[in-house]
């Protein structure tokens, strides 16, 4: 195990979303990557040493897709292995949902080949004939429906204007 002060352990996933179209932005990871590549993901990345999860998401996309967006609400924490389980694999990640408005804006980054927007529904097609690894992303989006139609509106409003971060 590596106990050295820095170690990575923490990541952010960020789900965007195109409220006009009801659809939801996915990356395919290029095939040049370490890890996972080929599949399809949302904005995904590591919270640097000295960095707080909030900027964390917010550098992450602007690195990823090339614009800003807005985070809307929390979907839910996740921890998995980044390849076979280890203490130097192991990740810890907060997910949210963000809102983009311009998805005309996205400009990928070299980390993916490409990219689509789709709704929920032409999701959940896509993903499900794809590779079984995807399938983490299916419950996000499935999520993040229902989230947003049970958050009473005030709510997601104060989120948004509040931010997500404590201190």
């Amino acid at each position: 195990m590596n106990d050295d002060n820095g170690r990575f352990l923490g990541g952010i996933g960020a789900l965007i979303w195109y409220p006009p179209t009801h659809e939801y932005l996915l990356l395919r990871r290029a095939g040049s990557k370490d890890f996972a590549a080929g599949v399809w993901e949302c904005v995904t990345g590591r919270v640097q040493q000295g960095e707080g999860f909030m900027e964390a998401l917010l550098r992450e996309v602007q690195e990823e897709i090339g614009t800003a967006v807005t985070p809307a609400f929390f979907i839910g924490t996740t921890h998995f292995y980044r390849g076979a389980p280890s203490p130097d694999t192991e990740l810890l990640g907060v997910v949210f949902a963000c809102i983009i408005d311009d998805p005309q804006a996205v400009q990928i980054s070299a980390e993916h080949d490409a990219c689509c927007w789709v709704t929920a529904v032409e999701s959940d097609a896509l993903l499900s004939a794809t590779d079984p690894s995807t399938q983490w992303l299916r419950g996000i989006i499935a999520r993040a429906e229902a989230l947003r139609q049970w958050y009473p509106p005030s709510l997601l409003v104060y989120q948004q204007q509040q931010g997500f971060a404590l201190g």
